[in-house]
């Protein structure tokens, strides 16, 4: 199995992705010469389904971006190593975590190298320890900086004592009511809420508590050390060219990492103006969130439909144009719509 890399989708390049990819320099090209020739042939050959994104992803469609492959770990021979500058150093079986305090948390991650609107971004329900209670059992010397977090592929990050102490990083080992499987870390593995999937270490086998700012391995080709997942939304449903009727109701997520969602709001004029969407409760802060807009009386044309994200704390999505490399990808989302 090749390295799935940041820049190296999981996936295969399919119809869907093609069709994504080619139809916006082919319709821009119809629409500058002949605008009716250009709309039949983007209803009748372009057009893609409405999404439907569940709140709670099911394991099995849960995004895998991996270093080197999944690995299998002997949970009778494995074990859990907090070691570094403390003055305890643990050692802790797959039993001796079971049996300690668990929480549980609904927590969406995405992949730094997810695209504008992109399936690299999923939901879940996790369960497992807190890494601020292990921490202070192991007493963390004060000139603790980081805590490496080590995993059985040989992969390795960091995230700095203060966050690991103050925020609800923890240590899970069941995703959505199951112990985890071997694609998402089996038998432990960090989750770090509003950082992106590279510091969320599989596999864990060690903690190590440095005193100096520790480089893993993306970092150490020059991505991101602080891995703050940027405010992003998108349109799940109008699909891309759908041809739509009065009444139809838009549909889609946004998700800013660990702030909580401020608004939603959608342009139907190219971004010049904007109407706020209804937010869908969520319990979780963690989370994504699903919004929808009933456009219960547009007048019969042609659409670019763009939404964007604000979360509680003032950050609003940027319509930048960013590549993943080095803090992630960054832009709006803009769907084609006929209305009827």
């Amino acid at each position: 199995m090749p390295k799935i890399t940041p820049g190296f989708y999981a996936e295969q390049l399919n119809r869907r992705k093609f069709i994504q990819i080619s139809s916006a320099g082919i319709a821009t090209t119809l629409f500058a010469k002949r605008g009716e020739a250009a709309s039949f042939f983007m209803k009748r050959f372009l057009a893609l389904p409405a999404k439907k994104t569940p709140f709670i992803t099911p394991t099995e469609d849960f995004y895998i971006v991996q270093y080197s492959g999944p690995q299998t770990v002997d949970v009778n021979r494995w074990s859990l190593h907090i070691t570094g500058k403390v003055k305890n150093p643990l050692r802790l079986t797959y039993n001796d975590i079971l049996k300690r305090p668990a929480i549980e948390k609904m927590v969406t991650l995405t992949c730094i190298d997810n695209e504008v609107a992109g399936d690299l971004i999923s939901n879940a329900v996790w369960k497992g320890i807190e890494l601020k209670d292990l921490l202070e059992e192991a007493g963390p010397d004060k000139s603790v900086v980081d805590v490496a977090m080590f995993g059985a592929d040989d992969y390795s990050d960091s995230i700095t004592i203060e966050r690991a102490i103050q925020y609800d990083v923890f240590l899970a080992y069941e995703m959505n009511g199951k112990p985890l499987n071997k694609d998402h870390g089996f038998p432990l593995r960090a989750v770090v809420p509003g950082l992106f999937g590279i510091k969320n270490v599989k596999w864990l086998t060690k903690l190590e508590l440095t005193n100096y700012d520790y480089k893993g391995y993306w970092q150490k080709k020059s991505w991101t050390d602080i891995g703050t997942i940027n405010v992003s939304s998108r349109i799940d449903d109008p699909g891309p060219y759908n041809t739509l009727k009065k009444g139809h109701v838009l549909r889609g997520i946004a998700f800013s990492g660990f702030n909580g969602m401020g608004m939603v709001e959608i342009s139907f004029d190219d971004a010049k103006t904007w109407e706020r969407v209804k937010l869908e409760p969520t319990p979780s802060p963690y989370s994504w969130v699903h919004w929808h807009y009933e456009w219960k009386d547009p007048k019969p044309g042609d659409y670019r439909i763009y939404v964007r994200a604000t979360d509680r704390i003032g950050r609003t999505q940027t319509s930048f144009l960013a590549s993943a490399f080095p803090d992630g990808t960054t832009g709006l989302h803009s769907v084609v719509a006929f209305v009827e």
